[in-house]
Formats: structure tokens, C-alpha cells, sequence
């Protein structure tokens, strides 16, 4: 892979990382437990975050795509590019709607049933930490 493209494949990886890290896995779960945040409040919230995190991950993924493609890089940093991007596609296509259709219950006044998606939704968040951290130090040695 050639050092331009590795590196910016790197430097972007780290940056999204970063990013899942922050709001994934320290905000979300804060901001339920701050004073007068209610249930409707926090799915508020929630939604504005996530759809900025989500579009700002669409432009963070295609810039690493790109990088990795223009650089010929070997299965080590294909593999995990290629995982990541059907990660994020996942939980965009498939998760999302259905969470927000779930959300949206909940802000019309509604007691919708538990649902198990944010627990996939999450699951495939801890998984794409792994495939981003991977990617990042692939791409790093390449």
C-alpha cells in the first residue's frame, strides 16, 4: 500500500474511532443520567447525535474507502475496510429504521414492547470499534 494512502486511511480510521468512542459509548449513556433528563428528552437527543455521527461516519468511510482503494492494499487493510463499511451500512439500513421507528413510538406518547435491535445496534457498535481499531493499525504497517 503506498504511504500516502496508508497514512490517510490511518489518520481517518483513528479520527472515526475517536468519534464512535466519544458518543457511542461515553455520551449515550451519559446524557440518561444527567438531572431532569427524561426518557423522550434523551431519545431527542439521541436521534440529533446519532444522525450527525452517522453522516459524518458515511464521509469518514468513504474517504478511508477511497484512500484504501487508490493505495493497492493488501488483504490486511481490505478486509477490515470491507467489514467496517458493511458494519456501518448495517446499522444504517437495516437498525436505524427500525430504531427510529421505535423512537418515534415513544416521543408520540406511546409504551412500545422491548425490543432487542439496540441491542444489535450495539453489538455491531462493539464490533465496529474492533474492525476500526484493526483497520487503524492494518493501515498503519502497511
Amino acid at each position: 500500500m503506498n504511504t500516502t494512502s496508508a497514512a490517510i486511511a490511518a489518520a481517518v480510521t483513528f479520527v472515526w474511532l475517536g468519534m464512535v468512542l466519544a458518543i457511542s459509548f461515553l455520551e449515550a449513556p451519559l446524557k440518561f443520567r444527567a438531572p431532569g433528563v427524561t426518557i423522550p428528552i434523551g431519545l431527542g437527543i439521541g436521534r440529533l447525535v446519532f444522525r450527525a455521527l452517522n453522516a459524518v461516519e458515511v464521509l469518514l468511510a468513504a474517504v478511508v474507502v477511497a484512500a484504501v482503494a487508490v493505495g493497492q492494499p493488501p488483504l490486511s487493510v481490505g478486509v477490515p475496510t470491507a467489514v467496517t463499511a458493511l458494519l456501518l451500512i448495517t446499522q444504517l439500513a437495516v437498525l436505524r429504521p427500525a430504531l427510529n421507528r421505535r423512537s418515534d413510538r415513544v416521543l408520540a406518547g406511546e409504551n412500545p414492547p422491548r425490543s432487542r435491535t439496540h441491542l444489535v445496534y450495539v453489538a455491531l457498535e462493539v464490533a465496529k470499534v474492533a474492525a476500526l481499531l484493526t483497520l487503524g493499525v492494518s493501515a498503519l504497517a502497511a
